[in-house]
């Protein structure tokens, strides 16, 4: 089973007891290495078929994990009859990647894959049949530029009551998506962040967001993002992709809850020269009395903050302080204003930290110096604390 399934043929050879070993292998995986060969001699659609159904022919016993992985074939080939054959033999891992065209419409015969328990599609066209709600053993689910309609993934969503993992990125649809799952855990997502409307997540712990869309105006406000997820205790956030950012304040102070499981927080392509992203890293680690770790990824643009937003930085950590907080990491800092700011109050109001490593952008060592210079005299609130600038 852990061997690339060419391999796993090839041990036919060994012996008359080998020879049909592998016909029983209940995970298969088919990519192009099944019929790519040095001088790229046969072509993938022939290669495809030449392969696949003879060795599926073959085969007996469950097939409990299948992967098709095929991106590079220039179209889909006709795959309607391997997902029947699937669907009647038990599947419960379905990993499906067509080709990068034109998107592949699942056949009805996909929707009575009762067994499944993880499910993973890209670039498919989701159409069930009316009477289909759901998988009720379903687990897991990541789906990936795939066409479907927002009230059925809703519903599907909420017809998977053992649902724990769920992934969606860049679904196809313009209507807000409802997540109800009352055992789901973690949950990743690139898209529109307004789409999203968390209903019922109470064991949701482990949050990642990739927003290719972050529409900011006086009716959509940011906390109704974290509204219903009490059990947060990871978040992710990957880039702001701010779209007609309104008044200055657009961006409350800190959050009308607090975010009192959040421990772990991880914020990537964030500009902190720039007004909106700045007062949305402070926004969330304003709410977030009980981290333990916070790492944020800089990029630096040509943006600059005016002076008196930075230097009232201090100011509204006032009232705060971490208690929990034991490692901050902080990357790709050019000592602007911002940087030097956030880096001076999470010194001084973190009594327990650990442990805080800066790595700066290449520069000249005299600018370097500086900043280390800098950094050295700020008051450091934990005397275990150490500092290291890279």
């Amino acid at each position: 089973m852990r061997l690339p399934l060419r391999e796993a043929v090839r041990t036919s050879i060994i012996s008359k007891k080998w020879r049909y070993n592998w016909c029983r292998v209940p995970q298969l995986k088919l990519d192009q290495t099944l019929w790519e060969t040095t001088e790229d001699l046969i072509s993938p659609a022939i290669g495809f078929a030449n392969i696949v159904y003879p060795l599926l022919a073959l085969h007996t016993g469950q097939i409990t994990k299948f992967t098709l992985d095929i991106p590079d074939l220039k179209t889909c080939p006709n795959i309607d009859n391997l997902i029947h054959f699937l669907t009647r033999n038990g599947i419960q891992h379905f990993v499906l990647k067509p080709p990068l065209g034109d998107r592949y419409k699942l056949p009805s015969s996909f929707f009575t894959s009762l067994r499944l328990r993880h499910l993973t599609l890209q670039r498919c066209i989701i159409r069930p049949p009316p009477v289909f709600k759901g998988f009720d053993g379903l687990i897991s689910l990541e789906l990936s530029y795939v066409e479907i309609s927002s009230e059925f993934l809703g519903s599907l969503i909420s017809h998977s009551p053992l649902l724990e993992n769920l992934v969606l990125k860049d679904p196809r649809n313009s209507n807000p998506i409802e997540i109800s799952a009352p055992k789901l855990r973690s949950f990743v997502f690139l898209g529109n962040i307004h789409l999203i409307q968390m209903k019922n997540v109470p064991l949701l712990s482990s949050v990642s967001f990739e927003p290719t869309e972050f529409p900011v105006d006086s009716e959509r406000d940011p906390a109704k993002i974290f509204e219903f997820v009490p059990a947060l205790e990871n978040l992710c956030w990957n880039q702001l992709m701010v779209l007609d950012a309104g008044p200055f304040e657009v961006i409350p102070t800190r959050l009308p809850f607090a975010l009192n499981c959040l421990k772990r927080l991880y914020l990537s392509w964030i500009t902190l020269r720039e007004f909106f992203e700045l007062s949305f890293v402070l926004f969330l680690i304003r709410s977030s009395p009980y981290l333990q770790e916070i790492e944020i990824e800089v990029v630096d643009d040509a943006f600059v903050n005016p002076w008196d937003v930075i230097d009232e930085i201090p100011a509204s950590f006032s009232a705060m302080t971490f208690n929990h907080l034991r490692i901050v990491k902080i990357n790709n800092v050019v000592g602007a204003g911002a940087e030097m700011q956030l880096i001076k109050v999470l010194l001084a109001k973190s009594p327990a930290l650990l442990r805080m490593v800066i790595k700066l952008c290449e520069m000249e060592d005299k600018r370097s110096l500086k900043i280390l210079a800098e950094i050295t005299k700020f008051h450091r609130a934990s005397f275990r604390a150490k500092v290291v600038i890279m």
